[in-house]
């Protein structure tokens, strides 16, 4: 079995630095109606169950979400996202397996998260909500700035777009602008084009081709493409049989230049990239 590295939250925004092995980020979902696996760890011991797991099977963060993001899918009262996220953040830092990240655009959540023992924010609204870019600069930690077109209950309505990758890249672009004038340093800024977030099938692949421009940015990228839709588009699967679309894509994710790539199945994707990294390096060497 993959032994994860001895790093502690304290080395998270070096990690993300440092070029050497592409970082998987494991998706924790404590909500009752995500899309994937919602209602499954609701239970804080089931959720820390799914941490060690997820960690043992070579998984470097965890993210831990409390708000479900899928299309379609309603808001949640900032308390209820605090009674769901914060025991289970403070739970999995107990135990110092490695990071975690907090997957919220709410500063308050935010800010409980990261004294529970989250080392970094992961934000589908870039930090465009009332407080949160305030609040995130006073935290000191890593942030991840995701691309979005509309809201989540809205934003599968006919996405438009005259060139996807050059208006997401200008996106990004002012968010991370907006982070550095905060005093966010850029060392602690993450980017993510936001696949299946106001996007169709054909604005996912065209986002997937041009990673290369987003890592032009000078950020690490962070791409989640797990179990998402435009795999049913594509194969005809189900959530639940999407697990070789999902691997391939994050292989082909990290070919591109994503730095984390954020998944449901661990184990096999740390197996795809141990076989795509020692390719690269051999190819590097001739």
């Amino acid at each position: 079995m993959y032994e994860a590295p001895k790093k502690t939250q304290d080395h998270l925004a070096d990690r993300l630095q440092d070029d050497a092995m592409p970082l998987i980020m494991g998706v924790l979902n404590v909500t009752p109606d995500s899309f994937s696996d919602g209602g499954r760890f609701l239970a804080t011991d089931r959720a820390v169950r799914q941490a060690e797991q997820m960690f043992a099977m070579g998984a470097d963060i965890i993210d831990v979400g409390g708000e479900s993001t899928r299309p379609g899918a309603a808001p949640v009262d900032v308390q209820d996202e605090l009674h769901r996220v914060v025991p289970v953040v403070e739970a999995i830092a107990r135990k110092r397996l490695g990071a975690i990240s907090v997957d919220t655009s709410k500063p308050a959540v935010m800010a409980a998260a990261v004294e529970a023992g989250a080392a970094m924010i992961n934000d589908v609204w870039a930090l465009r909500r009332p407080g949160a870019l305030r609040t995130a600069a006073s935290l000191n930690v890593p942030v991840c700035l995701m691309h979005m077109q509309g809201e989540p209950e809205t934003m599968q309505h006919a996405p438009h777009y005259a060139d996807p990758v050059d208006e997401v890249c200008a996106f990004l672009s002012a968010r991370a602008d907006a982070c550095l004038q905060a005093g966010i340093a850029s060392s602690q800024i993450v980017i993510d084009p936001g696949f299946g977030f106001g996007k169709t099938l054909t604005h996912n692949l065209g986002l997937l081709n041009g990673l290369d421009r987003m890592t032009a940015l000078g950020f690490p990228v962070l791409a989640g493409l797990s179990r998402k839709s435009m795999i049913g588009e594509l194969t005809g699967k189900p959530v639940d049989q999407r697990l070789i679309g999902s691997v391939l894509l994050a292989a082909l994710a990290v070919k591109n230049g994503a730095r984390i790539v954020r998944v449901h199945d661990v184990a096999e994707t740390r197996e795809a990239l141990t076989i795509l990294q020692a390719v690269n390096t051999l190819q590097s060497q001739q």
